[in-house]
């Protein structure tokens, strides 16, 4: 088969999979590039062809149909034709008026909560219909990202929301799940982000650890857990991702979320968090 040199490559899953598993994203994770329809050239139609004036009225049908479509008039496919398409189905998304947070609507923090009282540490219990995870937090590891996940634990901010994805290494390594995110999306937040910290220990198995984008003091409300050991030269390789506690209870859990969604980092039918309390331990 002959090559065109003018042609540009396809870019590799591959390529952007390793990109994505440097570690958690937190917001502004773009789409993949998506290949754009030639536009065909104008000009008088051909003798015999279809007159200018029945193409531009099947131009505008075409187009009053393609609208009709974008705004959920006409729903194709599936064993229930009247069920919502699929961009609305992900259970824990949040919609709000224009300008709106999910944090102000529940009364949550605005901008960055105080920092954790020194050696303070709470548990967090997150209740799934997979089961139960415990997480333990603990302030002396990150003060500041521990303030801000307790305080919106505090005020029901993560009840509803999904882990939106379940990543695995090019390996085959199970890596991260990760939630927080009201849009399910993974480019939601709170409306706000918070300042960095040093990381103090290491990213093993059960790790808790907050999400972020490269950008410096990038954190808001997203979140994941480390699902083997073997993921801390992955994650050491940034070591930005501020530790906030660990699971001490309900890996299995976690497990199961990971397991359901079949090697899809975004899975169709993402595992909510039902209810997220906090306590003393």
């Amino acid at each position: 088969m002959s090559s065109d040199s003018n042609r540009p490559l396809p870019r590799s899953s591959k390529k952007r999979r390793a990109v994505q598993s440097a570690g958690p994203g937190g917001s502004g994770r773009g789409p993949a590039n998506r290949p754009t329809a030639g536009r065909p050239t104008g000009g008088q139609p051909t003798p015999g062809g279809i007159p200018t004036v029945w193409l531009g009225v099947i131009a505008v049908v075409v187009f009053a149909i393609g609208v009709a479509l974008a705004g959920g008039v006409f729903q194709f496919g599936g064993a229930n034709p009247g069920s919502p398409a699929p961009s609305s189905a992900v259970s824990g998304k949040v919609s709000l008026a224009p300008g709106g947070s999910v944090a102000s609507a529940k009364n949550c923090p605005t901008a960055q909560p105080p920092a954790a009282p020194a050696g303070q540490t709470r548990l967090v219990t997150i209740e799934t219909s997979k089961g139960q995870i415990q997480i333990t937090l603990k302030a002396d590891l990150s003060p500041i990202a521990v303030g801000n996940f307790a305080a919106l634990v505090a005020c029901g901010y993560y009840d509803g929301i999904v882990f939106h994805r379940v990543a695995t290494l090019q390996d085959g390594t199970p890596f991260v799940i990760q939630g927080g995110d009201p849009e399910g999306t993974g480019s939601g937040g709170p409306g706000y982000e918070i300042q960095d910290e040093p990381v103090k220990t290491a990213y093993v198995r059960g790790t808790v650890a907050m999400a972020r984008t490269s950008q410096p003091n990038s954190v808001g409300s997203q979140f994941f857990v480390v699902l083997d050991d073997k993921d801390q030269s992955v994650l050491a390789s940034a070591n930005t991702y501020q530790i906030i506690g660990a699971v001490t209870a309900g890996m299995a859990t976690v497990d199961a979320i990971y397991a359901d969604a079949k090697g899809q980092e975004n899975p169709a039918s993402p595992i909510a968090m039902d209810k997220v309390t906090i306590s003393n331990p």
